[in-house]
């Protein structure tokens, strides 16, 4: 009795599904060996040990409740971009900041436009506020974006644009991301759609002369949301922090409906002290992952596998005639974990994260064993 509570969009909503963790696999089959997780593009260096030292040292203090603002995180990031701290908000990873706008700004009559292999949490944003979700074809692998502006109408509220675009890898070049905004702006709209780059990559995509730095477009086009991440290059993705820069007044709509505390105390503290050290870790994180996508490369071209290049930490690789599912589930008795591509309607792919040396050489080493039927 209780499903006639329930809200319409909640019963027909599929739940995310995330990568394996360590721990699950490690139960369910029994491996006591070494687990090797490339499945959700963490960073494979781990956290500095400079970084874990501060949130030991600050342990005794998880009796309190955090700031609730974050307001050192904000001041810091907003000194980093020469920015006001009014124009940022935290949230608990990019996820939370997602489902925020969509809570803000989504109504039932409203229409977002996403692309059809994006990452998938815009669309859950939309379906959960019962609105309707337009999903635009890419254009090898790429998102489309002259196409996404021929859904563009009245009711749009909403575009999202992964740059770089998990799970293919592929980004949107300076001039196209500036040539779409001008043609956006030049249509004859009330009030121009937010248009959203989630840039959970960034770091690993500024090694290419014409990626974007989305935050430059934000005087061009006034409804413009880019979200960053500590998950990825920075290394902190089970302390769960992103966050958002837009204009103060988007900023404010959101942030009267932010969760109190949503940003844990020792995640403010392992951010802040990143902000203000990180560089060599930045610089050795790219390092091993542009050495490692260049290993790989070669080990798929001899292999005779199809992969997409990718500006972020993962590839995405091309294992038909077999399914990905397939290879995953091989893989996963051997203790490597990868990410099956079901889910995002890519049924014959399977998405690989960067490791180190030694992981990218064991996955090879399986992964060529399971093509050759030999598991």
């Amino acid at each position: 009795m209780i499903d006639k509570f329930v809200r319409k969009e909640i019963l027909d909503f599929k739940p995310y599904i995330p990568g394996k963790p360590i721990e699950e696999v490690r139960r369910e089959l029994g491996i006591k060996g070494e687990i090797i997780k490339l499945a959700s593009n963490e960073n494979s260096l781990g956290t500095p040990k400079k970084i874990i030292g501060c949130i030991i040292r600050h342990i005794k203090d998880i009796n309190r409740y955090p700031d609730g603002s974050s307001f050192l995180l904000r001041k810091i990031v907003a000194k980093k971009y020469n920015i006001s701290p009014d124009k940022i908000i935290f949230g608990s990873g990019t996820d939370e900041l997602i489902e925020l706008i969509g809570k803000t700004f989504f109504n039932k009559l409203d229409e977002i436009i996403v692309s059809e292999h994006a990452f998938i949490r815009y669309k859950m944003a939309g379906e959960l506020m019962g609105c309707k979700v337009i999903s635009v074809p890419m254009n090898n692998f790429k998102h489309d974006i002259d196409s996404m502006l021929n859904f563009v109408t009245r009711k749009t509220k909403a575009i999202f644009i992964a740059n770089p675009n998990n799970p293919t890898g592929t980004y949107n070049t300076k001039n196209e991301i500036r040539t779409f905004l001008n043609k956006l702006l030049r249509k004859s709209l009330n009030c121009p759609p937010i248009v959203v780059f989630d840039e959970a990559y960034y770091e690993y995509a500024t090694v290419y002369k014409d990626y974007p730095n989305s935050l430059e477009f934000h005087k061009l086009y006034p409804n413009l949301i880019t979200l960053r991440t500590f998950s990825k290059i920075y290394g902190l993705a089970g302390l769960r922090v992103g966050y958002a820069v837009s204009n103060e007044k988007i900023i404010s709509y959101m942030d009267r409906i932010r969760p109190p505390f949503n940003v844990n105390l020792l995640a403010q503290v392992a951010v802040i002290h990143s902000l203000a050290d990180n560089k060599q870790h930045i610089k050795k994180s790219l390092e091993m992952v542009e050495h490692g996508k260049k290993y790989l490369y070669k080990q798929l071209n001899k292999i005779g596998l199809r992969y997409l290049p990718s500006a972020a930490n993962f590839i995405l690789i091309n294992v038909s005639p077999y399914r990905g599912i397939d290879i995953f589930n091989k893989l996963l008795k051997k203790g490597i974990i990868v990410r099956a591509m079901d889910e995002y309607d890519f049924p014959d792919y399977i998405r690989v994260t960067i490791g180190k040396p030694k992981e990218n050489r064991k996955f090879i080493y399986y992964l060529k064993k399971v093509l050759d039927k030999k598991l």
